[in-house]
């Protein structure tokens, strides 16, 4: 589980650009529906907590994940796979800075990825704010209480 954990928030770390926000829909796919680390109602606990809690938001998932998962040794193995790729690709920017500082097809990249980055963050608002309204409804569908375009969830 250790291993699973690790290259899990490898992946998380790798593919999630653009912060904390934008990490959650991968962090919920992988601890949620793929390995059932946790359950939605769990993640939406770990999503509050860890925005309550002091520090990068995607650390936290990883640590408040790989506690629930399995402890404290699983909460360093989450930890050290959310860090290992940035850490990594850190290094590497710095030796190459200078080269890249003002390449013009960088700027683009960079400019191309930020509206993907709000689309992934207002998916996860949406998944949250649904399963946090269907809770406090006491599980009651959505067209029962005259809400039915948000059924489409």
């Amino acid at each position: 589980m250790l291993l699973d954990l690790f290259l899990c928030f490898v992946q998380v770390g790798l593919f999630s650009i653009g912060g904390g926000y934008a990490a959650m829909p991968m962090i919920q796919a992988k601890a949620v529906e793929h390995y059932h680390w946790l359950t939605m109602g769990e993640f939406t606990d770990l999503m509050t907590i860890a925005e309550m809690t002091p520090g990068p938001l995607g650390l936290n998932c990883a640590t408040f994940a790989g506690i629930h998962a399995a402890g404290l040794p699983a909460a360093v193995a989450a930890n050290l796979g959310a860090l290992s790729p940035t850490l990594t690709l850190c290094a590497a920017a710095a030796l190459f800075f200078e080269r890249f500082k003002r390449n013009r097809r960088m700027e683009q990249l960079l400019t191309g990825v930020r509206p993907a980055c709000v689309g992934m963050i207002a998916g996860v608002m949406v998944s949250l704010s649904l399963t946090n309204y269907r809770a406090a409804a006491g599980g009651v569908s959505l067209p029962a209480v005259g809400i039915g375009l948000l059924d489409l969830y």
